[in-house]
């Protein structure tokens, strides 16, 4: 969809990326509850910290219709900075147009400028749409296992 652009998001994005953040978690497969108030700190926090990784929101002309967020992390498995597309998302209505490619491509683009060696993803098994992206953009499963351990009791 060429009408679509990507810019960084901002804290005046705060309202629009928390909607699609909320359809993100209620989708299925894989919804998870949207606990809004612990979301809109935990964005506040990573919109402030630029070392934390950086998010870009997608519009069509005015219209908010999707973002992507890239945390960073470091890794001696991976020789150096790594990091994780944590979120992905594409309101339903604008799907199967390409923006979810275009997507990839450009938080690639930007990880490599970060001096990012390694790209990693997680994706809901039974998501097969996205997995098919992924897997088109030159993803690969490793064959194992994400395991974790929540160390706040609040989170659960």
């Amino acid at each position: 969809m060429p009408g679509v652009i990507f810019r960084p998001a901002k804290m005046e994005d705060e309202e629009p990326l928390l909607r699609m953040m909320r359809n993100l978690a209620e989708q299925e497969p894989g919804a998870y509850y949207f606990d809004e108030p612990v979301v809109r700190q935990a964005l506040r926090k990573f919109l402030m910290v630029a070392d934390l990784g950086q998010a870009w929101i997608f519009f069509d002309g005015e219209i908010p219709v999707g973002y992507i967020v890239l945390t960073l992390g470091y890794s001696f498995e991976y020789k150096g900075r790594d990091a994780f597309i944590d979120e992905l998302y594409v309101r339903p209505e604008y799907r199967r147009q390409g923006i979810g490619k275009r997507a990839m491509q450009f938080v690639e683009e930007r990880a490599r400028e970060l001096g990012v060696n390694a790209l990693h993803l997680e994706v809901d098994q039974g998501n097969e749409p996205a997995a098919e992206l992924y897997r088109r953009t030159g993803y690969e499963d490793h064959a194992r296992f994400l395991l974790t351990k929540w160390l706040t009791q609040d989170e659960r």
